[in-house]
């Protein structure tokens, strides 16, 4: 089975291509959502957080509380640096889990949506990648309207993220969403049909 790996900067349209490959019947792995899975009331991973962040990150019921966990590893790059060393490797599991099993459906390729694919050092795990890319206006009007905010805090977002040329440095594939939804849909269909030839030779 092939694993494509899925990504493209914040707000660029990651879940509108994902949403049409598994409108193909294509299986889709997010990152995103397992990350939730990742840290959930007695997991693996929220145990390591406890023992690095203590107690106070929790909420009365034993799950995670985001926002103060936001709070101590917003401007503490050390912290930040431990946190993701607790996630991601979990995140990995997951998806490695979740691939077996569609493997073992059968399926010709899945995709994973990996966000911070390049970020994360991970675009060498994956056997083909995909980038959604738009330009970097658009992306801050995207990101503006679907989350609100201002200019700024769009743009520092912006910087905190791999450059545009840094994720279409490692793209196998290109997807523009900088026009219509059914653009798209059409853009995600003819690489549906090369993904599945290029899984059927591999």
């Amino acid at each position: 089975m092939l694993r494509v790996a899925l990504s493209g900067g914040i707000a660029s349209g990651k879940t509108t291509v994902s949403n049409a490959f598994s409108e193909l019947g294509v299986p889709v792995v997010d990152a995103d959502l397992l990350s939730r899975v990742a840290v959930q009331p007695a997991s693996a991973g929220l145990k390591k957080i406890v023992a690095r962040f203590g107690n106070d990150i929790l909420q009365d019921n034993g799950s995670l509380n985001r926002s103060a966990l936001r709070t101590i590893v917003f401007n503490d790059q050390k912290a930040r640096s431990d946190l993701e060393g607790i996630i991601h490797p979990e995140i990995r599991k997951l998806t490695d889990s979740a691939l077996q099993i569609h493997q073992r459906e059968g399926s010709a390729y899945a995709i994973i949506v990996i966000p911070l694919l390049v970020e994360t050092g991970q675009a060498g795990r994956y056997d083909h990648i995909i980038i959604v890319d738009i330009d970097r206006q658009t992306q801050i009007d995207r990101l503006l309207q679907r989350d609100g905010g201002c200019l700024e805090s769009a743009e520092k977002i912006l910087a905190s993220q791999a450059t545009r040329e840094q994720r279409l440095a490692v793209a196998d594939d290109v997807i523009s969403n900088e026009g219509s939804k059914d653009k798209v849909i059409e853009q995600v269909k003819r690489l549906h049909e090369k993904l599945t030839k290029l899984a059927a030779e591999s």
